[in-house]
C-alpha cells in the first residue's frame, strides 16, 4: 500500500500559479496498476505518444516505437549500470545492520544509507572479507564511510567486483518485495555500460536488444552518463516546489553526444535521467563531466531537449515535475488520469510515455 504517496482528494482543476505548489503533483494511484514486475518480453509493455503540436493521444506498444521517433531526431541514452548497492551485515557488536550506497563522493569516501544505530567509528562487516567504517553522520540520514577488504582501504571502483557478489538488487521500496534472479537481468538496460547508478534510468528497461541496435541503425543517437542516486526517489515535502533541495548525482558526457547537443540537430532523451544531463550540460557552461543537479518543472523548462521517453511517475515527485516542464501541469495530470483510465502500469517496472 503507498498510503504515504496517497491524498483523499483528488486533484482539482488549478491555475498556471499553482505549478510551483507541491499538491497539485498528487494523484490517486491504484495499488494493482504499481507494477512490481516487467513487462515480458521488455519491448511488450504499453506506449501512450503524446502529440504537443496535434493534442493527440494515442495508445499502441513499445514495440511500435520507431514509427512515432521523429526522423530528423538524435536520441540520447543514459548508459549507466546499475550495481547491487544494497548489502546486508553486522557490526563488530553482532548488531545487524542493512547498508545502501547511494554515491561515490570522492576516491574513498562513500556516501550510504544504513538501517541499524551506528556513530561514528563504528566497522560494519560483510561477506567476502569486505568491511566499512563509519566516518560521518549526516544530518539528511546519510552517512559516509569507507569500505575496506583485508585491512587494505579501497578506492571505490575496487569496491564494485566485491559487491557484485554479495549486494543485491537495490529495487525501489514501492515495489515492495526482494531482489531475484530475475531482477539482476531486468532492472538494466541492454546498453548498460558505466557502472555506479543505484537506481535504473528506467525508460531505458523497455528496449530490446535487437530494438536497440535497430533504432542505433537508423537513427543518430550517443549516449550519456548519469548515475543515477536514491534521490531520485525521494518525494518533494516542502510546500513550494522551488524550496526543495534537488540531489546531486556524477554526469558524464561523450564527445559524440557533445557533438549533437551542440548543433541544431532535434533531442529526444531516453529518460529523465537523460534529460537532466543534457540540459544541465546546456544551463551551465556545457561542462562535459561533474555533480548535477538541475530541477526541471514548468518554471525551469528544458532548452535543447525536444522530445522526451519516459516511465509514468510517483506522486510529488520531482520526476513528475520534470514531464510538467515539458507539457505543463493541466496537461500532465490529464495524461496520467488518462493513463489511469486506460489501465497502464505505473513506476519503474511500468509502462512508457512519449511526449512529441
Amino acid at each position: 500500500m503507498l498510503k504515504n504517496h496517497k491524498s483523499q482528494n483528488k486533484i482539482k482543476d488549478v491555475s498556471i500559479d499553482k505549478e510551483l505548489l507541491t499538491q497539485s503533483y498528487d494523484f490517486i494511484l491504484p495499488d494493482e496498476l504499481i507494477a512490481t514486475h516487467p513487462a515480458h518480453p521488455r519491448d511488450h509493455a504499453k506506449l501512450l505518444v503524446y502529440n504537443r503540436a496535434s493534442n493527440s493521444i494515442t495508445h499502441t506498444y513499445f514495440y511500435e516505437l520507431e514509427k512515432y521517433l521523429p526522423k530528423e531526431c538524435a536520441l540520447i541514452f543514459n548508459d549507466t549500470k546499475v550495481i547491487k548497492a544494497r548489502l546486508f551485515g553486522h557490526k563488530t557488536s553482532g548488531g545487524k545492520v542493512e547498508l545502501l550506497i547511494n554515491r561515490a563522493l570522492n576516491a574513498h569516501d562513500v556516501n550510504v544509507y544504513i538501517r541499524g544505530k551506528v556513530k561514528e567509528g563504528t566497522k560494519l562487516h560483510f561477506g567476502e572479507a569486505l568491511d566499512a567504517e563509519v566516518k560521518e553522520l549526516r544530518e539528511d540520514g546519510s552517512r559516509i564511510v569507507n569500505f575496506y577488504r583485508n585491512g587494505t582501504l579501497l578506492r571505490f571502483e575496487e569496491i564494485l567486483p566485491v559487491i557484485d557478489k554479495i549486494g543485491h538488487i537495490p529495487l525501489p521500496p514501492y515495489i515492495n518485495r526482494e531482489d531475484n534472479e530475475e531482477d539482476a537481468n531486468e532492472y538494466q538496460s541492454v546498453f548498460a555500460n558505466e557502472e555506479g547508478a543505484v537506481a535504473a534510468p528506467t525508460a531505458s528497461l523497455h528496449f530490446t536488444q535487437e530494438q536497440h541496435e535497430r533504432i542505433c541503425k537508423n537513427f543518430r543517437h550517443a549516449y550519456v552518463t548519469l548515475h543515477v542516486g536514491s534521490g531520485t526517489f525521494k518525494p518533494v515535502e516542502a510546500e513550494v516546489i522551488t524550496e526543495h533541495p534537488m540531489h546531486a548525482e556524477y554526469y558524464a558526457i561523450s564527445d559524440e553526444a557533445k557533438e549533437l547537443l551542440d548543433s541544431t540537430v532535434p533531442i529526444l532523451c531516453v529518460g529523465t535521467t537523460s534529460t537532466r544531463t543534457v540540459e544541465f550540460y546546456e544551463k551551465h557552461g556545457k561542462v562535459q563531466a561533474g555533480e548535477a543537479n538541475l530541477f526541471l518543472h514548468p518554471k525551469n523548462r528544458p532548452s535543447r531537449v525536444n522530445h522526451l521517453l519516459t516511465n509514468f511517475h510517483l506522486p510529488k515527485s520531482t520526476l513528475l515535475m520534470l514531464v510538467a516542464s515539458f507539457v505543463g501541469l493541466q496537461k500532465t495530470k490529464e495524461l496520467y488520469e488518462e493513463a489511469i483510465k486506460e489501465k497502464y502500469r505505473f513506476y519503474s517496472y511500468g509502462d512508457v510515455m512519449l511526449i512529441l
